[in-house]
């Protein structure tokens, strides 16, 4: 392989790796039960979630196609839906759940609930979707262009967001929940997304091929251990708590809508690459980049936000679980039907 062509397409995964990315749902379900049986509090864990979430994302860039990426300035269609569907679902879903959580016989009236889906699906698209673009073959200069554009925004979007949604919550949660997203996400969106994806850009442009093959061939299966610790983590700091002084109701709310705004979001990512009659790569990103969102950098600021409410965690928890399970079907799906 010329080291034209090394920086072109892909570079091959090693057996290995594409052993464990094929089975990648049953990891996860694995990480979700360690966290159950020896859940990690979260305070020991928090200081490292960054630096996993910046590991996960150097692993993307150094598997961007660059010239590809470039393409994506000539062919933006299916960037700039994903990012437009991403950005106003939240508008969409959130009302509906606020309602339904207000007649709900919460103390709060369902507000802490509510409080952890505005910040979950106001996120930037995850950066872990890069994993499960990979697994799935789909179009992964549209996914890292998603990942990157909605996080280079995300200092703007997100509190736009949190700030058009806060009327809907009661008591002191609006106003918490504004300062923590202005003050909180713009930070944690360069150090942990922008700054390390392109380290990973630049390395992969300013390496020859031998030593960019050995340093891929560390660096891809460590961040995917990594993702998995990741997701071990966000489970204990939520489930912890919640053995701890277990609310049955709660976790059925938090489990019925997390559901319920997973399910609408790929739906309406797979609603508009039908529209659009985007090709199965680049429908199958859209619809992973409308119903992933960074779960992990959202349970970051939830802790931040409510530190004395860790059952609040549960909703983000719950979503992070099931969006992995979504995107593990879109992504068999894309599979057989390649």
């Amino acid at each position: 392989m010329s080291r034209c062509a090394c920086h072109g397409p892909f570079l091959p995964a090693s057996p290995t790796l594409r052993r464990v990315r094929r089975h990648l749902s049953r990891y996860v379900a694995v990480a979700y039960a360690a966290a159950v049986l020896v859940p990690l509090p979260h305070r020991i864990a928090a200081p490292f979630l960054p630096c996993l979430l910046a590991l996960i994302m150097f692993s993307a860039g150094l598997q961007v196609p660059v010239r590809e990426l470039t393409h994506l300035l000539r062919r933006p269609r299916a960037l700039l839906a994903g990012l437009a569907v991403h950005l106003t679902a939240p508008l969409l879903i959130v009302p509906a759940v606020a309602w339904a959580l207000h007649h709900s016989p919460d103390t709060d009236g369902g507000s802490g609930v509510t409080a952890a889906v505005i910040l979950t699906v106001a996120m930037p698209v995850a950066a872990g979707a890069t994993v499960w673009t990979g697994r799935g073959n789909g179009d992964q200069p549209t996914m890292v262009g998603l990942v990157l554009l909605s996080t280079l925004l995300s200092p703007l979007t997100v509190p736009l967001t949190v700030a058009a949604l806060a009327p809907l919550l009661s008591g002191t949660y609006a106003a918490t929940l504004t300062a923590v997203a202005h003050d909180t996400g713009s930070g944690l969106a360069l150090t942990g997304v922008l700054l390390p994806c392109a380290a990973g850009i630049a390395i992969r442009l300013l390496l020859p091929e031998r030593p960019l093959a050995r340093v891929r061939g560390v660096v891809l299966p460590t961040a995917l251990v990594g993702s998995l610790v990741l997701t071990y983590a966000n489970a204990g700091g939520a489930i912890g708590p919640f053995l701890a002084r277990p609310r049955f109701l709660l976790l059925g709310a938090a489990l019925a809508v997390a559901a319920t705004v997973c399910a609408v979001s790929f739906a309406l990512g797979r609603i508009t690459a039908r529209v659009l009659r985007l090709d199965r790569p680049a429908g199958a990103s859209v619809t992973l980049a409308c119903g992933m969102n960074n779960s992990s950098a959202s349970a970051v600021l939830v802790s931040a936000a409510l530190p004395d409410r860790p059952h609040v965690l549960l909703p983000v928890l719950a979503y992070g679980m099931l969006q992995k399970l979504a995107a593990n079907r879109v992504v068999t799906r894309a599979i057989r039907a390649s």
